[in-house]
């Protein structure tokens, strides 16, 4: 089955029906959701919601059990499909920075370009640099990941996945590790990118950004949503009982 083939009528992410179980635990009820391109849905909820297992599913770093997750049409559940192919088109930035501590700044941004993409050298550095302009970085390509503070190594781990070219970005939690005075930088280089168009699904516990960033609020609990809709409505006035006692808990 072949992956180049992009339904440009189709949404970005469709996901139908989802379900995920781990052993006796259903960590995912039945869930639906559809991102359209330069959409920027914010996903909030308790922890063991299932809001990290949903983003994991949409690039199949957790399998479903049952239900179907579609990229730009394509069905990524298909055991046909090329994975690898569509991941590509799939920037993911997790809690954890998972940059490789030996390498430096511009190695760890150019080895999936050259191992993955097949660009040659200079056209991979040539990239790296460009994105870490991006994320306001450029001067630390020759620094190891370990002389970076939390909220740079995170900004590192934005660009790397930028260097992709990817079409989406998933974000899981980005600032949950970073100390609290590093988390406006990370934030910031999110917003800019959400200015720029990119379709964005992010878990996250950062109210404010969800509210003047995302397009779109999804409140989880017990792995079903529980309630969505535009973010200052939302978080203005939920409507659920469950989001109204969360919401009244963490703003």
């Amino acid at each position: 089955m072949t992956t180049d083939l992009i339904d440009v009528h189709a949404p970005a992410i469709d996901v139908q029906k989802l379900v995920k179980t781990f052993g006796d635990n259903e960590v995912l009820k039945g869930i639906d959701l559809t991102v359209t391109a330069g959409e920027v849905v914010c996903v909030i909820g308790p922890s063991g919601s299932g809001k990290s297992t949903l983003l994991r599913s949409v690039n199949l770093l957790e399998e479903p059990t049952d239900g179907k997750v579609l990229i730009e049409g394509i069905d990524i559940t298909d055991p046909d499909v090329d994975i690898d192919r569509v991941r590509t088109r799939i920037g993911m930035v997790f809690q954890s920075f998972n940059l490789f501590p030996h390498l430096s700044v511009l190695d760890n941004l150019t080895i999936a370009q050259r191992r993955v993409k097949k660009r040659n050298k200079a056209d991979s550095e040539r990239i790296a640099h460009e994105m870490l302009g991006r994320v306001g970085l450029a001067e630390k390509a020759k620094a190891f990941p370990g002389h970076l503070s939390g909220g740079q190594q995170q900004r590192v781990a934005i660009a790397r996945a930028l260097c992709m070219n990817p079409d989406m970005m998933l974000f899981d939690e980005p600032t949950s590790a970073l100390d609290p005075e590093l988390v406006g930088e990370v934030l910031q280089v999110m917003r800019s990118l959400a200015d720029e168009g990119m379709t964005m699904l992010v878990v996250t516990h950062e109210m404010g950004f969800a509210r003047e960033v995302g397009s779109r609020l999804i409140f989880m609990d017990g792995g079903h949503i529980v309630e969505e809709g535009d973010p200052r409505e939302v978080l203005a006035n939920p409507q659920h009982p469950r989001t109204q006692d969360f919401l009244s808990r963490v703003l």
